[in-house]
Formats: structure tokens, C-alpha cells, sequence
């Protein structure tokens, strides 16, 4: 995956995630985000690895993404490796 496709997946992502009103508070609260930096920010790729990183978080969230989106359950963990930071850092 390349990072135009990365940010279509988050895009999506952020979308579903705007349209949850159980999931999208404790986004807000969690990331210190205000909902009009939602639409604000959504073009910024350092956001949207917020939004992936986010649902990463929890498997029953990136299940209920994945299903609503129609997504494979791995695209969320490929997409952030392919956004901005996401390189897997190896220590030895």
C-alpha cells in the first residue's frame, strides 16, 4: 500500500469514525481534537495517522471499521504502516 492509498483507508476511516456518536467522543477526548478540527485537519496525513493509530487501539473498533467499510482487517495496520511515522522501528 502507498501512502494516496494510506490516506483513502484513513479518510474512511475518520468518516466512520465522525459518523460513530458512542466512538467519537472518546476520540475528541482522547486526542484533545475539537470536532471542527475533524474537517479541518482531515487533509493533513499527521491527522489521519491519529485517526489509524486511534483504531488501532482496539481490536472491536478496528472490527467495526473494517465491517462498515468493507475492509480487510489488516488494511487499518498496512495503511498506518504506510502513513507517516509508520515504519516498524526494529532495535537490534
Amino acid at each position: 500500500m502507498n501512502q494516496d492509498q494510506a490516506e483513502t483507508v484513513a479518510l474512511r476511516a475518520l468518516a466512520w469514525l465522525a459518523g460513530n456518536e458512542a466512538l467519537l467522543p472518546i476520540f475528541l477526548g482522547a486526542t484533545g481534537t475539537a470536532l471542527t478540527d475533524l474537517r479541518d485537519r482531515a487533509a493533513e496525513p499527521e491527522f489521519l495517522v491519529s485517526v489509524v493509530d486511534f483504531l488501532l487501539m482496539d481490536d472491536a473498533w478496528v472490527i467495526g471499521c473494517s465491517d462498515a467499510l468493507g475492509l480487510r482487517y489488516e488494511t487499518l495496520a498496512q495503511a498506518r504502516a504506510a502513513l507517516p511515522g509508520g515504519a516498524q522501528v526494529h532495535w537490534t
